[in-house]
């Protein structure tokens, strides 16, 4: 048994979008259907992003697992013998069995493309929205600007799910005027459902001036989707690619209205440990906020995650946190200490603990996240 990773590429405007329809084409349908016929064995595709109808992609990802002995790098070129035209396998490769595209890392990009002048242009009908509102990119982009870090988006997406945790991080939003197009371009950690498309179309009010660019970062605040602006059509969208991180960064960092943490990275791929410093958070987000991260920690390859509050010591021994208990920290250190550490990053840690707390206070308290399905105990360490 080998897994296969593809890279696909396709014009959505035939298809139902990716995942499986009763009621239509789908491009999971058809990779399903031309990679069992070649590999004379059922394959069902797993796909990191299920684009919607209409919706194109340039480097959509997929898995499959086939017993079949072809080798990885010629599936492509076989497949694509049978393919649609409006479908092609960029790429194909084994990858560990284990690797799965929805739970790596990864930095997804998409583009939405706008069509901006006074009468439509036939052939960009299938790839660019038809604005014929003169759009000012200027103010697109500083309404822009307030979306980009780590944030609650529930006003930027269309609900499936009340329980889904609508946070996401935007890296890089630009946008550019290329002719009579504008193009908006955004990269993130990962979208929630029709995310991106409600971003253009509130970024469309802005640049229609509907709204001024501020307007933006109260909508986002409002957690409200009412206050957004309409879902812009599929049309215009096209998943550019996806970047998956081959290496953990050292500190994750995340600094907004309602919250600012860090996170020590390093130690988690050598020693299964991260370390967790929350500086603030609204009393609104807390529960999500320490769910999210020591899970995250946790899929990243943390067996422990060490945490402290430093801003009202809201932490106590037996809190349970999603799947993850609660202990207090047993540092078994001459004079306490955190365990694993070096002296550059303890030093860090000292910094971010001083610069939290109020002159003449105490030293926070460290407690230790663990699996609670596990009867682990407390975490004892001794260097």
């Amino acid at each position: 048994m080998k897994r296969v990773r593809l890279v696909v590429a396709y014009d959505g405007t035939n298809y139902c979008g990716w995942q499986l329809q009763k009621n239509g084409e789908t491009i999971e349908g058809v990779l399903n259907r031309e990679l069992t016929a070649l590999l004379k064995e059922p394959v069902a595709v797993i796909g990191a992003s299920r684009t919607d109808a209409g919706v194109h992609a340039l480097g959509n990802v997929a898995i499959f697992d086939t017993e079949n002995r072809m080798a990885a790098d010629k599936i492509c070129l076989a497949v694509n013998q049978s393919l649609p035209e409006d479908i092609r396998v960029q790429s194909s490769e084994e990858v560990p069995i284990g690797w799965h595209p929805r739970k790596a890392n990864c930095t997804k990009t998409y583009e939405y493309r706008i069509l901006n002048r006074r009468i439509a242009l036939p052939t960009q009908r299938l790839y660019a929205y038809f604005c014929y509102y003169p759009l000012d990119v200027e103010r697109m982009r500083q309404g822009a600007a307030f979306l980009v870090g780590e944030h609650d988006f529930k006003s930027f997406c269309t609900a499936k799910s009340h329980k889904e945790d609508t946070v996401r991080t935007i890296y890089r939003l630009n946008i550019e005027r290329d002719g009579e197009c504008i193009v908006i371009r955004i990269s993130g950690s990962g979208f929630l459902y029709n995310m991106v498309r409600i971003i253009a179309g509130t970024l469309i009010q802005v640049g229609r001036g509907v709204w001024p660019p501020e307007e933006v970062e109260e909508i986002l605040a409002a957690k409200d989707r009412r206050r957004a602006g309409q879902t812009a059509p599929a049309v215009g969208l096209t998943l550019v690619g996806m970047e998956y991180e081959t290496e953990l960064s050292q500190w994750q960092h995340s600094q907004n209205a309602d919250w600012e943490y860090h996170i020590l990275q390093s130690h988690i791929k050598t020693d299964e440990t991260a370390y967790f410093l929350i500086r603030r958070c609204c009393k609104e987000d807390w529960e999500r906020l320490i769910c999210r991260n020591i899970h995250h920690a946790f899929q990243n390859g943390a067996k422990r995650v060490f945490l402290v509050d430093l801003e009202k010591e809201r932490l106590q021994e037996g809190m349970q946190y999603g799947y993850y208990r609660i202990d207090r920290a047993n540092w078994q250190e001459p004079g306490g200490g955190l365990p694993l550490l070096g002296d550059e990053e303890r030093k860090q840690i000292q910094q971010i603990c001083t610069g939290a707390k109020e002159p003449g206070a105490a030293e926070p308290e460290w407690y230790c996240a663990v699996d609670g399905g596990r009867d682990k105990g407390k975490m004892n360490f001794s260097l």
